[in-house]
């Protein structure tokens, strides 16, 4: 047997015990789980955790992959989610009430809201906050313009702003309708700049971003708002 043979044979060997060892301490750590096989994951060298526009993601520079899952550990707990929540609760220290524009009474749930009047997705998100409100359940709004997305975001959102009656404003745009002469004022051109550095330093980097009961959702997610809303009306119940 060759040297070199016999080097190959041996780190095989650890390898495969290395790997049967994993296997006997993963069924050992999750048994409510039934595993159908095991075997090496495509992943290597460390791991590390980084959050993009309120979301956490793994990193395996070495394989150069990134991972969008959830992390649990042997009790069960989804460690991602926790961190999530984490990165949320400080986001939610930067954001003044003060500074929104509200839509909605004041005694109904409160949503956070980051939305783009050319967004599609913000105004498919506009309608169905319509129809939640026809069906007797509607929410309190705060409404935070991002405007670095799309090229007339800013003025929409300052004549928005600039209206006397902001809510009528914000809803015939979002209808899509395009006014002839957009309104403009000091005071709301100040308050979409305003607007601006806060989705910067929050990270928001897409539309719509909501803000629910302490849970951030990137997108248009109709099954997790209405979890939101159905969990928001349970509270009110029993209170």
């Amino acid at each position: 047997m060759s040297p070199g043979y016999a080097q190959n044979s041996s780190e095989s060997t650890v390898l495969a015990n290395t790997a049967a060892q994993a296997e006997r301490d993963l069924r050992q750590s999750f048994t409510n789980l039934q595993f159908e096989d095991f075997g090496p994951a495509p992943i290597k060298g460390p791991i590390y955790q980084a959050s993009a526009g309120g979301r956490i993601i793994y990193f395996a520079p070495e394989s150069e992959h990134l991972l969008f899952a959830s992390v649990f550990d042997k009790n069960g707990v989804n460690l991602t989610a926790l961190a999530q929540e984490a990165g949320t609760a400080e986001r939610l220290k930067m954001i003044d009430p003060a500074q929104a524009l509200p839509i909605g009474p004041q005694s109904a749930p409160t949503v956070i809201e980051f939305t783009d009047p050319d967004c599609p997705y913000c105004r498919a998100l506009d309608r169905y906050w319509a129809a939640k409100s026809a069906e007797g359940k509607p929410v309190r709004r705060l409404i935070y313009f991002v405007s670095g997305i799309h090229p007339e975001a800013a003025a929409k959102a300052e004549h928005i702003l600039c209206s006397s009656d902001k809510e009528t404003a914000f809803k015939a745009v979002y209808a899509g309708s395009a006014p002839a002469v957009l309104r403009t004022c000091p005071e709301g051109r100040a308050r979409v700049e305003e607007h601006s550095k806060l989705v910067t330093s929050a990270g928001v980097s897409g539309t719509p971003t909501l803000i629910l009961g302490g849970k951030l959702i990137s997108g248009f997610q109709q099954a997790e708002i209405e979890a939101f809303l159905s969990s928001a009306r349970t509270a009110d119940a029993t209170r």
